[in-house]
């Protein structure tokens, strides 16, 4: 059996543990708050840009003029995966549940017999995929130097989707990202960017009733929202990551913190009992050397 000084060791070591577990759990809870409101703001605005280049798009998909983030390339052989997951890790499976989702879609593709390639945003998302498809990564890019994400970020990011596409490095763009439900859940998502989703929609209308004329006309307003909505999803996808992230950090340092509890209290019960067999010990040799006077 361990010796006292080796409990007492150990339960100062848990305890230490206990105590940065419990801290990591209150920044994490001040920051979900922020990020949270950050997500759900940024919300209506993607779904309302969605609305419009789908009103907009409504008699221009079958149109060979129309701009290639709309129809795409004519071709379905390469897919782009964006892969959206923290920089950092002490957040339970947050990161594993993207990347499985994310294997699940790169294997779906293969099957198909169609090349992937995958553009890493978050430092976690390469870790975990880079033992079976280190091959297919194009690069990482990580924002661990970003206190806050921005807009900005997320434009450098469609930027350089928007690079590949123009040199035809692919022929559909699809983002995987998780999508903040509550503290206790997030949901993995796969989204497409390019070509651009249009679900069928009735003109737009404005309150009573009249229809929309553009001005200038559906393919230029496209031309310029198209690549912008790139961006704005790419956005919202990293709103809901942080979120996320934070969320899942909150339960997984509770967790943590409430295990070394348990442990604390198991490792003092054992404690107690060792130094009550080493007084029973002792007591049992004094009274057995006063015998034997």
């Amino acid at each position: 059996m361990p010796s006292l000084k080796t409990f007492r060791s150990r339960i100062a070591s848990v305890r230490a543990t206990r105590k940065i577990t419990k801290a990591m759990q209150m920044v994490a809870a001040s920051r979900l708050r922020r990020a949270q409101e950050a997500a759900i703001a940024a919300r209506p605005y993607a779904e309302k840009m969605s609305a419009v280049i789908a009103s907009l798009a409504g008699g221009m998909k079958d149109n060979p003029s129309a701009p290639a983030l709309l129809i795409g390339t004519g071709r379905d052989d390469v897919h782009l995966i964006v892969l959206a997951t923290a920089d950092r890790g002490l957040c339970g499976a947050f990161n594993t549940n993207i990347a499985r989702l994310a294997r699940q879609h790169i294997e779906a593709v293969l099957r198909d017999g169609k090349q992937v390639k995958i553009l890493c945003v978050g430092r976690k998302g390469r870790d975990q995929l880079k033992r079976q498809y280190a091959k297919a990564i194009l690069e990482t890019i990580e924002f661990t130097h970003v206190k806050r994400i921005s807009f900005a970020d997320a434009a450098a990011v469609g930027r350089r989707v928007l690079d590949l596409f123009a040199a035809g490095e692919f022929d559909s763009a699809t983002i995987i990202y998780s999508r903040f439900r509550s503290v206790m859940t997030q949901e993995p998502t796969l989204q497409q960017l390019i070509p651009a989703p249009v679900e069928a929609r009735e003109p737009a209308t404005g309150p009573l009733g009249n229809v929309y004329e553009y001005e200038p006309d559906e393919g230029a307003i496209l031309a310029d929202l198209l690549p912008r909505n790139v961006s704005v999803q790419i956005f919202g996808a990293l709103l809901e990551n942080v979120a996320g992230e934070f969320g899942a950090k909150m339960t997984a340092m509770d967790s943590a913190t409430r295990n070394a509890g348990d442990v604390i209290d198991r490792l003092t019960l054992q404690m107690n009992r060792a130094r009550q067999a080493m007084i029973t010990k002792e007591l049992i040799e004094i009274i057995s050397g006063a015998e034997a006077l």
